[in-house]
Order: C-alpha cells, then structure tokens, then sequence
C-alpha cells in the first residue's frame, strides 16, 4: 500500500510495507517514507531498525517523526528486526552479531537504492540507539552520522540488567517484556500462509532471555561486545546524544561527550525514556527540528545551518520540586556548556560528621569527631525509589524520601543560605565494613524542604563485591574495613535557599 502526504516541503510517499532481502535469504519487514521526487534526485536515507513490531506497537510514533525527517528531504525507512513483527527468523538475545550484520546490511541495500543517495544516517531510541552507536563503532560505508536516544556506551554497568554490579528489579520486567513481544505472531495481511509457522518458530526456539542474563552476573565477554566505550575510538562518525532525567540512561550522554573524539551534541532534558518531542515529564520539546537540522549539517553538508553553533551539552536545571510518583512538568530551564567535562567544574569537598554534612573540613574539625556508625537496612528499603527506568512516565518516580529514611544512616547539611545549583556527578567516598562477605551499599542524595519532605536528586548502588574488578568478584572479609567511591548518576539540580542536603546510606535498596 502507499499512500501520499503533501503538508510538508517535500510531498512524501508511504510504502507500508516491502521486504529487504538479508544475504541468507531471510527477508526482513521495513515501512518507507520518501520525497516523491527521490526519484529523480536522490536524498539520503535515515534508518531505524528495533524489534518493536512496525504494524502496531509503534505505528503511531512511527507515523509521527518519519513522515516529519521524509518530508523534509530524506528517506526514512523503519525495520523490524529479523525475528520480531513481520520480520522472518527470530530474535534471541539483543545486540547479537547477526543483528548488526543485518543492520550493516540494510544500509548497503539503502545506498543501492535509486532514490538514495549514498549517504545514509542511522537514529534510535533505547535498542534503536544502542545498536546505533554499535554499527557506527564497525564503520560502515556511506554512514555519515547518528541519533541515540536513551542508549548506553556500557552494558555491564550502565544498562537494564545491573547497577553497580547490583541486579536491577528492570532486568525482570524487561525479560517479561521481550518474552511477550517474542510471543507475537505476524501479521497475516502481510506475511502471507506462513505466519503460523513463522510464530511457531518464534515460540519454540527465541528462548528464556532472562536465564542469560542471570547467568552473566560479572562483567564478562557477553557484556563487553557492544559496549562501545571498551574503545571509543572506533566511532568516527558525529553522533547526537539524548536522554532524560526521568530515564536511566541519562548517564550516557555525559560519558559520551567525553569518551568520543568526533563532533557531538548532547541533550538532556525533564523526560522519561520517550523521544524528547514526546517528551514526558514536559516540557517537551521541538526534536524533530533538532533532528532535522542535525541531518541537514551532516548528511547534506548544509555546514552553515547552525547545528553545532549552540553549546555542546544543552541541559534542563531542574528546579526544587516536591516528592510525587508522576509529575506532568517538570519546572526549571535551560542550560549549556560549550563542551563536556566543561572548564568552569569546581570540585568541593563536603566531610560527613555524626548524621551531618559539612560545608567544610574546617567547620568538621570544630566538633568532636564522630564514633563509628553503623547500619542495617530493612531488605524493603527501596520500594519507594521508583522504577530505574521511567518507560511511559506513570506513576512510578521516587515518592518523599521520608518513607526510606528510618531504615538508613542519615547525613544533613544546615540549611542553605543561599540558591545552590549542581551540574555533574556526585561521588561519595565511604570508609566502611560489612559483617557478611556479600554486600552492597546504596547512597541517595535528596533536596529537603523547610517542611522536611525529602525529594531524591540522585543515588548510586555499588557491589562491594567487586573491589578486585567487576569482572572478578570476591567474598568480604567480614570486619575488615576498605575505602569504596560511589558513583551518583549526574543530575542539573537547584536548591532554594532554607532548603538541606540529605545524604541517605543503607545495606538495601529494592
């Protein structure tokens, strides 16, 4: 079927549904939107390739933006991967080579085509930008530059499954989700008599992706292959990085925009794991247009369009907010810093005393120094941090901190004296030992009111496990003290005058 839309620069022609063939003869399901006039002048093509069934779970959002990047000049071509929606085979793990062979190509077919030009971009949101950045890494030909949304360069540490090395409660659901996508059959309408023994196929043989994922605890090969930041350098192609405070991917972008020597922008806005101009918690934004003009800069050499004259981070300051499980908006504005590690980053260092932060080593020597504390968290302690990942933005964000706070060791600060506002990663540096040789430690960093509720900033969980190395786990030696550095995920945060810092440490976190 093909269907024509004209309200766009350019009059932009739908092909619901063709099949590209894979060099094995399995046939995978795409849907096209491009200029009619590609014909006769060619434009580049934009790729995005995931297992998200094209026919119906994404139709919607589909029909929104790449309708939008076609119309103005390009072809967009939405894929199922081999083994999900329409697509022949099946699907058995994510990121596998197969899946980043196929995708390499898909791209070759693009420059092929006669209303392709040869250059060719790939964008995507969480699977689509994680195996964006993983095919940029191999270097394909005529692959000019990338959108990631909602990825990761690091799949061990920084992904669905583990945290800190710690197993994520996301991990389970996620394997729920891909079983239940796995599970569905094609569509009839368009794959023809052999869609029960496609399903069929799919049932028996994609496979039980959790029982994988728990057998790879540590930080082993499995984890490795598509972690791009095992070597940055292999990306040599622009790459535009997304995320948003509500997602938990947002680390990402950071890491990125240091660990990748090719021209970069990063975004991080109020959302959760949507493309920002679906964005919720709003505001939402224009991305489209963002997108487009990214394109533009790098796939059609319009250099002088702007693209990379703004800062190289755009950044959402999220204003002081109280505790709630869903927030339609998200108060604050926008910021930039011209590149990333920016130049104007002061470290301070804030000492712990008895359940107080200092604002300095000078005022902690005042007081008498602090007896060894000591913690054990209920193993609920946790329920009220919301999920890891916001998907849809419902009502599942860090309710008031007050509610974890009994089961944990408790540090304030004195109330602020004046507007405080953060840009980066917070680290917590703990001299600590366990009574157990398996254990872990949680530290949270909440914005509290004059009213004392406790709004949750940021946090970080760390395997203590894994002192020797995430690859190489060994038991605690009961008593025995050691020095650990807790990572906080990065945050954009003010705090109001007459507002605390709490800093919230326990032995659990569900």
């Amino acid at each position: 079927m093909m269907r024509t839309v004209t309200s766009l620069p350019n009059t932009i022609e739908e092909t619901e549904h063709l099949w590209i063939p894979m060099s094995d003869g399995t046939r995978l399901a795409a849907r096209l939107w491009k200029p009619v006039s590609a014909i006769e002048d060619p434009v580049p093509a934009v790729l995005e390739m995931i297992p998200y069934r094209k026919r119906d779970l994404t139709a919607v959002r589909d029909s929104i933006h790449h309708p939008y990047v076609a119309g103005h000049g390009y072809a967009c071509l939405r894929v199922d991967l081999r083994g999900s929606g329409d697509s022949e085979g099946v699907l058995t793990d994510e990121y596998l080579q197969q899946e980043l062979d196929d995708v390499e190509e898909v791209l070759e077919w693009l420059t092929e085509q006669p209303w392709c030009n040869g250059h060719t971009g790939i964008m995507g949101i969480s699977w689509g930008g994680f195996n964006g950045l993983q095919v940029a890494a191999r270097r394909p030909k005529g692959l000019g530059a990338v959108v990631t949304v909602c990825s990761t360069d690091d799949r061990y540490y920084d992904d669905v499954h583990y945290m800190g090395g710690c197993l994520l409660t996301d991990n389970l659901s996620w394997a729920s989700t891909m079983f239940a996508y796995n599970s569905s059959p094609p569509d009839p309408d368009l794959v023809g008599e052999r869609w029960r023994e496609m399903w069929q196929d799919r049932i028996e043989h994609s496979g039980l992706w959790l029982e994988t994922w728990l057998q790879h605890q540590r930080k082993d090969e499995y984890w490795r292959h598509g972690s791009i930041n095992e070597d940055y350098s292999d990306i040599e192609v622009p790459v535009f990085a997304v995320s948003g405070w509500a997602d938990g991917y947002s680390n990402a972008v950071f890491r990125l925009l240091r660990g990748l020597d090719v021209p970069t922008r990063g975004l991080i806005g109020p959302w959760s794991h949507k493309y920002p101009h679906l964005g919720q918690p709003g505001p939402a934004i224009g991305f489209l247009q963002e997108m487009v003009d990214w394109w533009d800069h790098w796939l059609k050499d319009d250099k002088d369009n702007g693209a990379m004259d703004g800062p190289e981070l755009s950044i959402w300051m999220q204003d002081s907010v109280a505790p709630s499980t869903t927030y339609e908006d998200r108060p604050g504005r926008w910021v930039g810093e011209p590149s990333w590690p920016s130049s104007r980053i002061v470290e301070e260092r804030y000492p712990l005393g008895r359940h107080r932060i200092f604002a300095s080593e000078a005022l902690r020597d005042e007081f008498p120094k602090s007896p060894e504390l000591t913690v054990q968290s209920p193993l609920s302690l946790g329920q009220y941090g919301g999920k890891w990942c916001s998907y849809n933005a419902p009502p599942d964000m860090p309710y008031d901190q007050r509610e974890e706070d009994g089961g944990a060791m408790v540090f304030d600060s004195d109330p602020l004296e004046e507007r405080l506002e953060l840009l980066g990663a917070p680290t917590v540096e703990l001299s600590l030992s366990a009574d157990r040789p398996v254990a872990m430690v949680a530290v949270r960093l909440s914005d509290v009111a004059p009213d004392d509720a406790a709004t949750r900033v940021s946090y970080g969980v760390l395997n203590l496990n894994h002192f020797d190395g995430a690859d190489n786990p060994q038991p605690l030696e009961p008593g025995q003290k050691q020095t650990v550095t807790v990572q906080l995920n990065g945050l954009a945060q003010s705090f109001p005058a007459g507002h605390r810092l709490r800093l919230s440490i326990s032995t659990s976190y569900w």
